[in-house]
């Protein structure tokens, strides 16, 4: 039986699919109770991946800002194709030297304190347990490939920011106080809904810049959204390379 991987992914990431080997592609749509969700599938060997761009890109190049994803559409929809692991890709600032543009980590935890309520569960209470939020398996299994370019920095803690304006400084340094080692837009309210269908889940983080007052010798830098589009784009080969490792004929 081949392997099945959904990688829900986002800003830089537009032309991912591109960078995997594949026999066949097709496009599909699946129908949600919150909308249609378009899929890319792609087919190769013993290998099926079906690719979700959360902010849903027209033809027009329009994308939904962070603050209007249709995450639970998104999370009903990789759910529905029946998969062996759910790839998180997402776009962060880093706030430690250790992880700087351009390096792409595995996000251990979460630290979420901003987004609003969200649950496939409105009328029932249901309580997800989330003490361990990313498959350990599928992590070492990508760890035992060094070679590939993750970055060595681990333990990597996500917080997670409302959107769609980048963070003050004053806001990092009080993520920082409270043990977080990246920020993104994205994978708080994504991660919540994973945690409730019982599929494993772990999420890849692409540092596209210095969050807001953690540039080096540089404070007072501003971030504009085309170069992070840009650095986190140019991480897709990193990104693949990782994403590979778990396919089970890879070879090193």
């Amino acid at each position: 039986m081949k392997q099945r991987f959904c990688i829900i992914a986002g800003t830089g990431m537009e032309p991912l699919a591109e960078d995997f080997r594949y026999q066949s592609s097709s496009e599909i749509r699946s129908d949600t109770p919150w909308g249609q969700v378009p899929i890319r599938h792609l087919s190769h060997e013993e290998v099926e991946i079906f690719l979700i761009d959360r902010h849903h890109s027209d033809l027009t190049g329009k994308r939904t800002p962070p603050h209007n994803i249709n995450y639970r559409a998104n999370v009903h929809a990789a759910k529905s194709l029946d998969p062996d692991l759910i790839i998180s890709v997402n776009s962060v600032g880093t706030m430690v030297e250790d992880f700087p543009p351009g390096s792409v980590g595995l996000v251990s935890d979460v630290l979420d304190l901003s987004s609003r309520p969200m649950t496939f569960f409105d009328d029932v209470a249901t309580h997800a347990d989330r003490t361990s939020c990313f498959s350990e398996y599928h992590m070492e299994k990508i760890k035992q490939y060094p070679e590939r370019g993750l970055s060595t920095f681990t333990g990597i803690v996500s917080a997670q920011s409302s959107g769609p304006q980048f963070e003050t400084p004053a806001e990092i340094t009080a993520l920082r106080a409270l043990g977080a080692h990246v920020v993104g837009m994205t994978l708080g309210p994504e991660s919540r809904l994973i945690s409730e269908i019982g599929v494993p889940h772990i999420a890849l983080c692409c540092s596209s810049n210095w969050a807001a007052g953690q540039t080096p010798n540089d404070p007072y830098a501003p971030i504009d959204h085309e170069i992070v589009s840009s650095q986190a784009s140019a991480t897709r080969s990193i990104l693949v390379g990782c994403i590979e490792c778990l396919f089970d004929d890879v070879k090193s």
